[in-house]
């Protein structure tokens, strides 16, 4: 890799940034200074270090962010705040995206990361990935709804929806349910409560595979997965 790419992917700015620190001799490639910014380095093996202090070779991030209400999930909107504008300088080098999508004024778990083959098992339809949501639901939420969500209910559109766990916390004016499902599609849990003439009026993502919302979390802040959240993540998944 490019040395400008390689500290440029890092964080240590723009490729022209770099040829600053370059010109400052500021950057050394084993203990011998830099002269030029499209020097060849290998990012696993040579040591390089910028005023000293070596460079610590990355190539993905992982995050959990609990997503606050009026954010779209994307990395950029002409409208609205998208959660990649939540994120500080020091994590944005890297490029994260969200893996799939909360609605707008949905909250809850969302994962980012620049990861693209993790990203696909993820969203992949063959992988079934189970998805748990807790919601509000204006309406008494019953056990035929739950009937009815075992068996895949139709939406608006015509589709038939795979089956989801639905699990009734509350049953009341104001229902209060955990629903799983495999699937993500447009609107999904809202729509599917709509087939059983109810309204859900707060949504929240509780967990995405083996990785579970760190309840520590305020709504807007984000941290790195731990190894084990990784871990747990890639091996459940590719059993998945």
């Amino acid at each position: 890799m490019r040395l400008d790419k390689f500290l440029s992917h890092m964080g240590y700015g723009t490729r022209s940034e770099v040829k600053v620190l370059i010109k400052s001799k500021a950057i050394e490639i084993n203990n011998t200074v830099a002269k030029n910014g499209s020097t060849h380095v290998n990012e696993l093996e040579d040591q390089v270090s910028v005023y000293g202090e070596v460079v610590e070779y990355r190539e993905f991030i992982y995050l959990m962010m609990n997503k606050p209400p009026g954010v779209v999930s994307a990395t950029e909107d002409s409208r609205d705040q998208t959660v990649i504008d939540l994120l500080d300088d020091d994590v944005r080098h890297f490029e994260p995206y969200p893996v799939g999508r909360l609605d707008k004024d949905t909250v809850g778990l969302l994962l980012l990361t620049n990861d693209g083959a993790l990203t696909h098992r993820l969203l992949s339809p063959k992988k079934d990935v189970p998805k748990v949501y807790y919601a509000k639901v204006a309406g008494r939420v019953t056990e035929s709804d739950v009937e009815a969500f075992k068996e895949g209910v139709i939406l608006d559109d015509g589709y038939h929806t795979k089956p989801g766990h639905l699990h009734i916390l509350k049953s009341d004016q104001i229902s209060e349910i955990e629903l799983t499902i495999t699937e993500g599609k447009f609107h999904q849990v809202k729509r599917m409560f709509q087939s059983v003439d109810k309204e859900v009026i707060y949504l929240k993502r509780l967990s995405m595979g083996a990785l579970k919302l760190d309840n520590s979390l305020e709504e807007g802040s984000y941290r790195e997965l731990t190894t084990e959240e990784l871990i747990s993540l890639e091996q459940k998944n590719d059993h998945a």
